[in-house]
């Protein structure tokens, strides 16, 4: 009996919206993604810490900050707050831009397209490589957006949609035993979806394939 994902919840405390400011940065810490994480990585790496530059402030970020701290006399708290910062790059906590938690499906597609290529790892959810929920996390969290991290979760993130009803940015969903949820992809338009796909890594696909209309289990949309 093929899957009828039951009443996707809209995961409202993601969504707010909030004009965008101009605020500095309290801190960087676990969990956070992005070009600042890059530098910081790239930073501690030019100083010999044990850290892969990935864009992904991960455990092994975390600890290599905390031994960075450790031997700069800073509280060790593995986070990189005004005085890890100054240490690291000599000069003062940047100013930077809070975006809105609203992004488009344009803006989604956009971003997910950037990684076109990137090899799929089991597990993976950085540009080292990607698993499917991994890669759709890592993109909606770029635009401020946090899912949660298996695509059977992830299709309770949103409210449900219809296939005739598909815009860029929904996320749809696969079975691939016809019962439980096991793949996820972007939705970017005319019947394609960009998603991570376990012979071709980051890739587009086509919904009308034989095995993508017999696997589809149903969509959400997580954008307003």
């Amino acid at each position: 009996m093929r899957l009828t994902i039951p009443g996707c919840l809209l995961a409202a405390a993601a969504f707010f919206l909030s004009s965008a400011s101009i605020t500095q940065a309290a801190s960087f810490q676990l969990g956070d993604t992005g070009r600042e994480v890059v530098e910081i990585q790239q930073a501690l790496a030019s100083r010999g810490y044990d850290v892969v530059v990935d864009g992904d402030y991960g455990p092994a970020t975390k600890a290599a900050v905390a031994d960075f701290q450790k031997d700069n006399n800073l509280e060790v708290d593995g986070e990189v707050g005004s005085h890890s910062y100054q240490a690291l790059f000599h000069r003062a906590m940047p100013e930077h831009e809070r975006q809105s938690y609203f992004a488009d499906g344009n803006g989604i597609i956009d971003l997910a397209q950037q990684f076109l290529g990137v090899p799929y790892v089991w597990g993976g959810s950085s540009p080292n490589g990607f698993d499917c929920s991994g890669f759709v996390q890592y993109v909606y969290a770029q635009k401020g957006i946090q899912l949660p991290r298996t695509a059977d979760i992830q299709a309770t993130a949103g409210r449900p949609v219809s296939k005739a009803e598909l815009q860029p940015g929904d996320l749809v969903f696969f079975a691939g035993d016809y019962v439980n949820i096991s793949h996820v992809g972007i939705y970017v338009g005319n019947g394609q979806m960009i998603h991570a796909s376990s012979s071709h890594g980051i890739a587009y696909d086509n919904l009308s394939r034989d095995y993508r209309v017999a696997h589809y289990a149903g969509a959400c949309r997580v954008l307003n």
